[in-house]
Parts: C-alpha cells; structure tokens; sequence
C-alpha cells in the first residue's frame, strides 16, 4: 500500500495572500472605474463594450484554443453560460451604477453562497452542515446590509441580489465544463458568448459613447483580466482557506473608495453583513481544506509500505 500525500500543499501562503491583496485591488479599481462611467451609458452597453474590448486580450490563447479540438459537442453548454453571464453582467452594471461601491462589493461575496448551494442541487454534492452553516451565516449578513423594513431596498439591490445567482449559475457551468475542454476553451467562448448575448440588448439601448466612457471601460476590461489571472496565481500558491479571508480587505477599500472619491456614507451595517459573509465563506472554506487533509492522510494505525 503506498501513503497518499498531499500534492497541493501551497510552497509560500504568503505569495497566495499577496496576490490575493493585489486581486482585490484590480477589482475594486474595476467597479470604482464603473462608477465613474456614471449612468449615461446604459448598462447592456456599457457591459457589451467591456467585453468586446477586452477581446483583445484573448490573442495571445488563440494558439491554444486551436489545439484544443473545437467544441466538442459541447457547444449548447457554452450558450447557456454565455446567455446567465449576460444577464448576470447586465445587472452587475445597472446595480454599480446605483448603489454604493460598498454594496455591491459586500453582496458580490453571495455568489460563493449560491454555487455551493447549487453545487448540492445540480451537481450532486453533500450539502454537508458545515456548508449550511455558511449559506445561513451568510444569508443572515446580506440581510444586515439590506435591512428590509428598515431602508428602502433599492432596484440596484435587488439588480445585486440576482446578479449573485445568475453568476453562482455561470460558476457552476464552468465547473461542469472545466472537465471536459481545457481551460483556454472556457475562457475564450466565455467573452465570446458573452460578447454576443450583449450585442442585441446593447444595439437596443445604444448611446453613442465618448472618447473618455470607451478608454474607461477598455481600462475595465484591462484590470478585470489582470484580477482574474492574480487571482489563479494566488489560488495556486495557497489553498482557499488561506486567501479567502483576505478578500475581505476588499470591502474596506471599496468602502473607503466610496467615501473620499464619490462622497459616499460609511454604512457600519455593510461592513458587518460583509464581514459576516466573509467570516462565513472562509469558515467553509477552512473546514473543506480540514476535510480533504483527513481523507487524504492515512490514519495512525493504517498499514504503511
């Protein structure tokens, strides 16, 4: 019998958390970016010119996706994520635009929620207690920030609240995805797919933009890409029990963004439902990583050859 040892034990944790700091970074710029667009573009525009500029970022994995073998068969499966990310993007547009940076950047952490839910009632998966207690903790910090009852919960809110599932739906397609094409492939049809589901929402609404609203959302498409790749270089150098937590910093810059460039009120109730969200994402995520260490080191009595 050969002993199983974990592979994936992270060499330097603290390169994983410094790309992780450098991750949310990207990413508050690309919503601070947005709010800075304003309101005069529309949001199916605004998304559809963030993606078809950001296209050009996909040249270089163009060889790849040739190596690939096309799509498979797996050309309904694109669509489908293509189609819930456009409707997902849309909403995160019309909500940036409305509501706080605080907001939107507390109630982005849902959609870790929904995926594991989705994960139990799609995918098969064990909705085990440690994973319903997040949902519930995390459910219960969304709550805070939207207070119902106590505020107006705005259309951007709702606009967020959705677009946490729409997203969760395309996180789960890309999952079931990752295991038949490569990763390149995921990409590339992702921004194309998406780009394509825009165009007629954008074409409807059109506006046309200002030399100043395409350089801001080309900088947007430019920083969500460097966000994405910092963030697999951190997922690569520690485990997600490592770096979720830091994600949380995340919330703090946006909440100070907010309030010295846009004059936006620090709300204590978003930094304590964001953080409850954080705290119980990365308590899931803690105890994923305490489970796979025990199922994959052998017991003390276990034979050993």
């Amino acid at each position: 019998m050969t002993t199983t040892t974990d592979t994936s034990a992270p060499k330097n944790p603290l390169i994983g958390v410094g790309w992780m700091i450098i991750t949310g970074l990207l990413f508050v710029g690309v919503t601070a970016l947005v709010k800075l667009a304003g309101t005069r573009i529309p949001a199916a525009e605004s998304a559809f010119l963030r993606y078809v500029l950001g296209l050009v970022f996909l040249i270089p994995m163009i060889p790849a996706m040739r190596r690939s073998g096309g799509l498979n068969g797996l050309g309904p499966i694109f669509a489908f994520r293509g189609l819930v990310h456009t409707i997902a993007v849309t909403l995160w547009f019309y909500a940036m635009a409305r509501i706080p940076i605080a907001d939107v950047t507390a109630m982005n952490y849902l959609s870790p929620v929904y995926v594991t839910l989705g994960a139990a009632l799609f995918l098969g998966e064990t909705l085990a207690m440690r994973r319903l207690v997040a949902v519930l903790g995390a459910l219960i910090g969304a709550m805070i920030i939207l207070r119902p009852g106590f505020r107006e919960v705005s259309d951007g809110h709702i606009a967020m609240l959705a677009t946490a599932v729409f997203m969760a739906s395309s996180y789960l397609t890309a999952k079931h995805l990752s295991g038949k094409t490569s990763a390149v492939m995921v990409v590339v049809m992702l921004s194309i797919t998406t780009s394509i589901g825009l165009a007629p929402l954008a074409w409807a609404v059109w506006v046309p933009p200002t030399q100043e609203e395409v350089l801001i959302l080309f900088a947007v498409s430019a920083l969500a890409t460097a966000g994405h790749y910092t963030m697999t270089l951190a997922f690569a150098a520690a485990p997600v029990s490592v770096t979720q937590p830091v994600a949380f910093l995340q919330l703090i810059w946006a909440v100070s963004i907010g309030a010295v460039f846009f004059g936006e009120p620090i709300d204590p109730f978003v930094i304590a439902g964001g953080l409850i969200i954080v705290g119980s994402i990365s308590y899931m995520s803690w105890r994923e990583a305490v489970q796979k260490r025990k199922e994959i080191t052998p017991h003390a009595t276990a034979p050993k050859t």
